[in-house]
């Protein structure tokens, strides 16, 4: 229930509330803070003056800080743990009473952003006062809905949709009033709004009002507009029951017209800064098939226009695409290297991850990682716990280890921070983090062994294990039949080896010295379904690993689908060359098997996936 509140924002306050804040001198100066630490000197300085206004907005600027980073680059450990972020807390807790209702909820789902624990008094008491004002809310809206602007019509039916409030009749009020608005409105921003709310409500079929009002604005719409308008139009699609029988052409009008104009707007674009804003937070199918090479292009174009303080935004952006681009990718390199005392030190994660990545080795990458480590490196301490994992993993892929930043990582004091703070992680961040661990201490022991770090993801790799019952793809299944042949028996073969330090391999053979094939003397461990379920038997979490006899040799047989390559490229990524190393460190030799190489055309016929199978091993 508390998740569904944070939904209620700042909009709703003014709708219900008709009266302006105060503007006094410390409100002014809360207003223009562009930082936390500025924020908090407001707070320190103003401690006995501060009303609830001035706490509310104290908070919302510390949340909306922290909401204009991607979520791995936030800091809210950081803000957390400063002196004025408790006086906020304790002075948001003794003025409950005084929030109006929708400063209430603003406020919980502010701090609720920020971390604070569901457990927490504050928090707590600001869930069991929001639950029982929000009934008076809705009423108060129903009454006054001919007063609302068509953003706060739109807001309200948002933020009550995601309340999941039970009252069909008043949602088609509020639909018809959005359809409304949309007819009468020629800014992009409202009528893109307007489409994206509307989707959110059940309809089964794309409104004709819609579609012409699309037609009349789409040209002056920018990317962002046009990216959240294919969203709208792709769940229509999902919701109309007749499109599976036949393609409409106005889904299909609508999606062209979308494309056009975006190729127009990158075709004519001509500053980066601009171009980066507007592709921030674009993602989907609809930009990648449509969007994506028109706008690799449009950055090339404008490879002069990077600087040091673009070149972060644009290395993440790299990052999310899943391309490889050497000259962008250098230019970045050149300039990071450049001006690196001019990028935060935080930033130089941003900076670095598509070099490691999509593994991208040059002079100028060589130059980069040089300069952002010795750039971070005196910062170590100052980062927040998660952010630094992640750091050292993106170095480790591409075989950097820092020693400073490893002793520090591995520090009891430093995991003593990180355990704290994983608690109050999203859980998705949260358990992101917690395998980089894992794999940045798996990395550190097999690479810098020198380091002397110890090994201590043991119980946590078997518990992994054992909830991973995943499946086998048909192709692997394919390869493992095929293997058998090859090798000369089903028993010469292994699949889903478990290794030390845990990595599965898919299939494991043993050679002679003679290149010969060698069988098990054990079954193997794995059994595949008919549907191609996976399952391990016990013994296989205990690292079973028969003796090779003098001159063997054991070979890792991977096979690589499409995730282990850059976009559209056969340009293998770092974390797939990781494994090769640790594999090849444990003593195997490793063969890799490209999905592109097994799914060509000259790989076509049953002998020849063999012979392919036995020059690879057989060699």
């Amino acid at each position: 229930m508390m998740f569904r509140l944070r939904s209620v924002n700042t909009c709703l306050r003014r709708l219900l509330h008709g009266g302006t804040l105060n503007r006094d001198q410390i409100l002014e100066r809360l207003q223009v803070c562009s930082a936390e630490d500025q924020v908090f000197d407001v707070v320190g300085k103003n401690k006995a003056k501060l009303t609830v206004e001035h706490v509310s907005c104290a908070v919302g600027m510390l949340w909306q800080f922290q909401k204009e980073r991607p979520e791995l680059l936030r800091t809210v450990d950081l803000t957390k743990s400063h002196p004025q972020f408790l006086t906020l807390r304790v002075l948001a807790e003794n003025k409950i009473a005084l929030m109006d209702d929708l400063m209430l909820v603003d406020m919980l789902y502010a701090f609720l952003r920020l971390n604070i624990e569901a457990i927490d008094t504050l928090v707590q008491q600001m869930v069991s006062e929001a639950w029982l004002r929000i009934d008076r809310i809705a009423s108060i809206i129903q009454k006054n809905l001919h007063v609302y602007k068509s953003v706060e019509v739109a807001r309200i039916t948002q933020a009550l949709f995601l309340l999941q409030y039970q009252n069909p009749e008043f949602f088609t009020t509020l639909r018809n009033i959005m359809i409304n608005f949309l007819q009468h409105s020629f800014y992009p921003s409202e009528v893109t709004m307007l489409i994206r709310v509307l989707s959110t409500l059940s309809s089964p079929r794309l409104d004709e009002s819609v579609v012409s009002k699309v037609d009349a604005v789409v040209t002056q719409c920018n990317l962002s507009e046009l990216n959240t308008i294919s969203f709208a139009v792709a769940k229509w699609i999902r919701n109309d029951p007749s499109y599976r029988h036949n393609t409409h052409s106005k889904y299909v009008r609508l999606l062209q017209t979308l494309s056009r104009c975006g190729h127009e707007r990158l075709q004519t674009a001509d500053r980066l800064d601009f171009v980066l804003e507007e592709l921030k937070y674009v993602s989907g199918e609809w930009f990648e098939e449509m969007l994506l090479e028109e706008s690799m292009v449009t950055l090339k174009r404008m490879m002069a226009q990077i600087n040091w303080a673009n070149a972060p935004d644009l290395a993440f952006f790299l990052t999310r695409t899943n391309l490889l681009c050497p000259p962008l990718m250098d230019r970045i390199a050149s300039v990071a290297t450049e001006y690196i005392d001019k990028i935060h030190y935080s930033a130089t994660y941003a900076t670095l991850l598509p070099f490691s990545v999509l593994n991208y080795d040059s002079a100028q990458a060589d130059e980069l990682y040089d300069a952002c480590i010795q750039r971070f490196t005196p910062h170590i301490r100052s980062f927040d716990p998660h952010l630094l994992v992640l750091l050292a993993y993106s170095l480790a892929v591409a075989d950097h280890f820092p020693e400073e930043l490893i002793r520090e990582i591995f520090s009891i004091d430093f995991l003593g921070k990180l355990d704290s703070q994983l608690e109050t992680l999203p859980d998705a961040l949260n358990m992101r983090t917690r395998l980089r661990l894992m794999e940045l201490n798996r990395a550190v022991c097999l690479a810098c062994p020198e380091f002397q770090v110890p090994w201590f993801h043991e119980r946590y790799c078997q518990q992994l294990q054992r909830k991973g019952n995943g499946s086998i793809s048909p192709v692997q299944q394919q390869i493992h039949k095929m293997l058998g042949e090859v090798l000369g028996g089903i028993n010469f073969v292994q699949a889903a080896v478990i290794t030390p330090y845990f990595y599965t391999v898919d299939f494991e053979c043993k050679l002679d010295k003679h290149l010969q094939p060698l069988p098990y003397t054990e079954p193997s461990t794995l059994q595949i379904s008919d549907r191609g379920k996976v399952h391990w038997d016990p013994r296989s979490l205990e690292n079973m690993r028969e003796e090779l006899p003098p001159g063997a040799q054991r070979v890792a047989v991977d096979f690589l689908d499409s995730k282990s390559f850059c976009k559209n490229s056969h340009h293998i990524k770092g974390e797939a060359l990781l494994r090769k190393r640790h594999l090849e460190i444990l003593g195997y030799r490793v063969v890799q098997i490209p999905h592109f190489e097994w799914n060509s055309m000259e790989l076509s016929t049953h002998n020849a996936w063999k012979e392919y199978l036995k020059k690879k091993i057989l060699r």
